[in-house]
Order: C-alpha cells, then sequence, then structure tokens
C-alpha cells in the first residue's frame, strides 16, 4: 500500500481515537454539570422556610408557567 495512504488512515485512526475520548469526556462532564445543578436546586429548596405541603403546591402552580410542554402550549394558545 502507498506510503502517504498509510499514513493517512494511522491519522485518521488517531483522530478517531481522541473524538471518542473527548466525546466520554464531554458525556462525564454533562454529569457533573447537572449533578451540581441539582445540588444547588436542592439546597436553594431547602433554605426556604416552607412545609412540604407548600412546596408541593408551589411546583405545581409553577409547572404551567415553567413544564415542558410550556412552548407548545403557548403556540397552540396563540392559534386559537
Amino acid at each position: 500500500m502507498n506510503p502517504k495512504i498509510q499514513r493517512v488512515t494511522k491519522e485518521m485512526e488517531k483522530t478517531r481515537d481522541k473524538i471518542g475520548a473527548l466525546q466520554a469526556r464531554l458525556r462525564d462532564l454533562e454529569k457533573q454539570k447537572t449533578e451540581l445543578e441539582n445540588t444547588e436546586i436542592i439546597s436553594a429548596v431547602r433554605g426556604m422556610d416552607i412545609s412540604l405541603t407548600e412546596l408541593a403546591d408551589m411546583l405545581k402552580a409553577a409547572s404551567g408557567q415553567f413544564g415542558p410542554n410550556t412552548t407548545a402550549q403557548k403556540k397552540e394558545d396563540s392559534e386559537e
């Protein structure tokens, strides 16, 4: 096989390996970020001086404002 083709093929293999390692690192960093965000949310909720019932009521009220279907629901409302 042509030495240039071999060199390019070897470089491609190295690049694929690096990409795989970087993707794994990215997944780990995303998990760390999520864990830190969750810890921050938990700390904020625990810092609030409210009962569990009040917290549940507050979350129910807020779910209409911040839920995953908020943008879809707003779009449907605007179409009517």
